[in-house]
């Protein structure tokens, strides 16, 4: 089942083998990155603001970025979905919330600089933890947010025809 949701998870409105899909890219250069840009700026700065209210000690779990990773995550999962079944055609909302937004807000970059700080503040076993949950925590994440979006549209606005069935 995993398997099946990864790959109904692949954005299937732009294959970059095919050379007419790669058009896109080459019309419309500016309106795609200045989507993601816009959506990377507002995803960053609610991430600093989550960072900044919820701050933690060098060497103490950070739970603020893991809450933040996991739960972008989940918006992700959520998000694939709709793209691809429900809000269809709509050109450069994958890139500005997709991309851009939950790119910017999630920041694996951050829980290195974290997982660094942890091995170096003490056992490295907790290090290693805190690296091993949030790339799992991260990954069950997607898995939930796309069968919970699934079950709750029971079907609707599906593209493939199969109504209420959950892949």
């Amino acid at each position: 089942m995993a398997s099946e949701i990864c790959r109904s998870a692949v954005d299937p409105d732009i294959d970059l083998h095919v050379p007419e899909q790669r058009r896109e890219l080459r019309e419309h250069p500016a309106a795609v990155l200045g989507s993601i840009s816009a959506g990377g700026v507002l995803g960053a700065l609610a991430r600093y603001g989550l960072d900044q209210a919820f701050p933690h000690q060098p060497g103490a779990w950070p739970w603020a970025t893991w809450s933040i990773n996991v739960g972008g995550c989940l918006l992700i999962g959520v998000l694939v979905v709709l793209i691809n079944e429900v809000w269809t055609g709509q050109r450069l909302l994958r890139p500005f919330l997709g991309v851009g937004m939950l790119g910017g807000f999630t920041t694996f970059s951050t829980a290195i600089v974290d997982v660094q700080q942890l091995v170096e503040a003490g056992p490295a076993a907790v290090g290693l933890a805190y690296l091993v949950s949030t790339a799992a925590a991260a990954l069950v994440a997607v898995i939930t947010g796309s069968v919970l979006t699934r079950w709750a549209l029971g079907g609707a606005g599906r593209r493939d025809g199969h109504e209420g069935d959950v892949r």
